[in-house]
């Protein structure tokens, strides 16, 4: 029933991509994504794709723009072979965090990043937990924004017990913090934080009630861990019985796993959005939870023009 259905990844996402193949029931599509001697992309297509529905899985995590460019060349190249529609499956979308002017002479990359894939031939992008919103409005093609909350309220519900608060990391994430925490029956609690300079943090002080209750600190992303472990000890100190993590893309460079391996936090749950380095895989702390259930769902529904409203939760 998929006849026309192709699916492809660059180097960044073959395992996901794979996951939702087998469950889609299909073969992940043939092409070969790999780099002249100068390091210049080159790809090919090794299968016929004239008048398909084609999928590319792909994150855009590190290396940055390596995976960029490997995506970028392969919706031209899918376009150049005549393929009928080109669907950017993005699980996570790289330079999201740069969504609006917030200095002088600052770029907006994540609007240049959605200009690049449309002039490229993309005819629609599928991505999850879009750092902010409002980045599905750079597009002038259809964007569906999935989320991980169903993922990880499952596995809360069933590993989770006790009293809980979730806590929002700082005042952008309260919403997503107190939807999540209206689903477990949990209250919810904010760490008011001061940022200097990207990627470095101080925390400030825990507003709300975590005294004798498990905290479960939500974000969209970890990426140097600075701020989750900084806010793990401001809410211990305000009487936390116990700390966790959860947030859907583990970017985690740096010293992220150095800090998470010495910090207080009791476990870190996370999505396969982006594929883990082989330090952090190593990590005993970080619980990975598959997006291919849901990414699958998705591309199935796209594919034979139906709704996929409910996912949106």
């Amino acid at each position: 029933m998929l006849e026309r259905m192709r699916i492809f990844s660059g180097n960044s996402s073959r395992v996901l991509a794979g996951d939702i193949c087998e469950r889609l029931g299909i073969s992940l599509g043939k092409a070969s994504v790999s780099a002249f001697s100068d390091g210049e992309t080159r790809v090919e297509i090794d299968e016929n794709v004239r008048g398909m529905d084609v999928f590319i899985v792909q994150s855009t995590s590190t290396p940055v723009n390596n995976n960029l460019m490997e995506l970028l060349i392969m919706i031209d190249a899918l376009k150049r072979a005549s393929a009928d529609r080109i669907t950017a499956v993005m699980p996570y979308y790289g330079y999201a965090r740069q969504d609006r002017k917030a200095a002088p002479r600052a770029p907006i990359t994540a609007k240049l990043v959605a200009d690049l894939l449309t002039k490229a031939g993309a005819n629609r992008v599928i991505s999850v937990d879009l750092h902010a919103g409002q980045i599905q409005g750079f597009f002038n093609i259809p964007v569906d924004n999935l989320y991980a909350t169903p993922l990880l309220l499952e596995y809360i519900k069933n590993s989770y017990s006790g009293d809980l608060v979730i806590i929002s990391p700082d005042t952008g994430g309260v919403v997503r913090a107190r939807a999540f925490a209206k689903r477990l029956g949990a209250t919810l609690a904010i760490v008011d934080k001061r940022r200097d300079t990207p990627n470095e943090s101080q925390v400030m002080n825990v507003i709300g009630d975590v005294k004798d209750k498990s905290a479960i600190i939500l974000d969209d992303m970890i990426d140097t861990a600075g701020t989750v472990v900084q806010a793990a000890d401001a809410i211990k100190n305000e009487g936390a019985i116990d700390v966790s993590v959860c947030c859907t893309h583990p970017v985690l460079s740096g010293p992220a796993i150095e800090r998470l391996e010495s910090s207080i936090i009791q476990e870190v749950i996370v999505t396969d959005t982006i594929p883990l380095h082989q330090m952090a895989g190593s990590c005993k702390k970080i619980k990975v939870l598959s997006m291919a259930g849901v990414l699958s769902e998705a591309i199935k529904r796209i594919y034979y023009n139906e709704s996929i409203s409910s996912l949106f939760i």
